[in-house]
């Protein structure tokens, strides 16, 4: 059966806008944008993403004192920007503070430090569990910011001990103190009233990948694929209700010392076996958007799944592959005669495909693992393999190893080894014997790569070969069942 392309997506929200360094930015809003009425969010697979949120105000006239605490744990302060999607109101904001430091015990134990404050503990007292209240001098709280914290001390009756005596009790919390991460604004604006604000902000935190999953059956060389959108969310805060996008495209982002920069994916276009798709792409700039069709809870430390794309019988076939020596030229001579000459018996298991309309599938696929499966004559799915792919086009060829064959085993060493230094000249022979213990003809491809200098021909050969690029050529052998198969060759350097 064909694929189903899902429909287009009739109208996409525009793109997040990254905001580089410099201070927070406010924009009196232009046009007659709808008010979002709940958070979006464009993920990006480089562990960040863009939110947009809804700020209700009441503003007075000229400045305004402004507590937003509906922030994650890991926005950047510096990417924010304020406006009025409705364009009636002129924000600017004066001065902006954020404050990541939540209320806590080990917080307010700091906040206490020289003073006395009771703590509960629990005894057994005439066979009864009962409470008591014991006083300790909080001489050092071992809070430490962003930290792992050090052993506390507490002075109790004169005497220094490093834990807690019992259960803090604190006196209420005062100004100073925040349950959640906090932005602070003084603001201004040209009139007062009431206004919906929009509140966008880049955040660490999120990720989102693409994983494929390939079924074959008991038989042949087709395969039903399947591929999940997989998101993550470690932002320290959740998000209700929230439309989510996913950018695909190579974004340039500037990441804090000693994090690891991950490329973002491809365009794909999205694919269901239901009449409506659960994902829908558009092109945007440079990049592609992906908008997941529900408003969905993203819950802080939850991934979340969703079908993005099902295919039916493409046509993915295996073949064999004996690369016995794997060596590579690197651009210099190389006369040494053991050099070369170490060899692998493991013939490699292949599977290709042709991402094409033709083939059932032609979409743009973004990089992912790809996961095999065949069907047994019980009807179970047994696991074959699995392999990462890069960034794939429309029209082009996925190639992946899923393992070793079990029932092929290749042999590969050096006969003939001569060399006239004086007349710049080598020649080397080698012999390459493959055997097939399966109960049908195999056709493996022998890799061998020309490593000891650009300048090369092949004198002599069992068989005819290939050539693939400036330094490799390939032998396609077929193997009968249960027989052997020696090829050789002859290659001349000079220089």
């Amino acid at each position: 059966m064909n694929k189903s392309k899902a429909n287009p997506v009739a109208a996409l929200i525009a793109a997040a806008v990254l905001v580089g360094h410099g201070s927070a930015a406010v924009l009196a809003g232009h046009g007659s944008a709808a008010v979002l009425a709940g958070p979006a969010l464009t993920i990006y697979n480089q562990n960040f993403a863009v939110v947009r949120d809804d700020v209700p105000l009441e503003l007075q006239a000229e400045l305004n004192d402004i507590h937003f605490s509906g922030v994650t744990a890991q926005v950047e302060p510096d990417s924010v920007i304020l406006r009025d999607p409705t364009g009636q109101h002129a924000l600017q904001i004066l001065e902006q503070n954020y404050r990541n430091d939540p209320v806590s015990q080990e917080l307010l134990l700091s906040l206490h430090e020289g003073k006395t404050l009771p703590f509960v503990r629990e005894r057994m007292k005439d066979n009864t569990l009962a409470q008591e209240i014991i006083h300790g001098k909080i001489i050092r709280s071992g809070y430490l910011p962003g930290g792992a914290g050090e052993q506390p001390i507490i002075e109790v009756d004169g005497q220094l001990q490093f834990s807690l005596p019992g259960q803090p009790r604190f006196p209420s919390l005062g100004d100073g103190t925040i349950l959640k991460p906090t932005l602070n604004w003084l603001l201004r604006t040209d009139k007062p009233g009431k206004l919906a604000a929009e509140v966008s902000y880049v955040t660490g935190g999120f990720s989102w990948a693409a994983d494929y999953n390939l079924v074959a059956p008991e038989t042949g060389d087709t395969v039903d694929l399947i591929g999940w959108i997989t998101m993550h969310n470690s932002s320290g805060k959740t998000f209700e209700n929230a439309r989510i996008k996913l950018l695909a495209g190579d974004v340039n982002k500037i990441l804090p010392p000693r994090a690891r920069l991950v490329t973002a994916a491809p365009e794909l276009r999205a694919y269901a076996a239901a009449p409506a798709p659960t994902v829908t792409e558009q092109t945007f700039d440079e990049f592609h958007l992906y908008t997941v069709a529900r408003a969905t809870t993203l819950r802080d430390r939850e991934t979340k799944q969703v079908e993005f794309v099902r295919a039916e019988s493409v046509h993915a076939p295996v073949f064999y592959v004996y690369d016995g020596a794997n060596s590579r030229f690197y651009g210099s001579l190389n006369t040494d005669q053991g050099y070369g000459s170490q060899a692998s018996t493991k013939v490699w298991v292949m599977r290709e495909f042709v991402n094409a309309d033709t083939n059932q599938l032609g979409v743009p696929l973004p990089k992912g693992k790809l996961r095999f499966y065949r069907r047994g004559t019980d009807g179970q799915l047994e696991f074959t393999g699995e392999n990462q792919i890069d960034h794939t086009p429309r029209n082009e060829t996925i190639r992946v190893r899923t393992g070793n064959s079990f029932d092929l085993v290749g042999e590969r060493r050096v006969t003939d080894f001569k060399t006239d230094r004086s007349d710049k000249w080598l020649d080397e022979t080698f012999e390459i014997k493959l055997r097939n213990r399966k109960e049908d003809p195999v056709e493996i491809r022998v890799v061998e790569h020309l490593y000891r200098w650009s300048n090369w021909r092949i004198k002599a050969g069992s068989d005819a070969f290939e050539k693939k690029d400036a330094q490799t050529i390939e032998f396609r052998v077929t193997v009968p069942p249960d027989e052997e198969k020696t090829v050789t060759y002859t290659v001349h350097y000079s220089w």
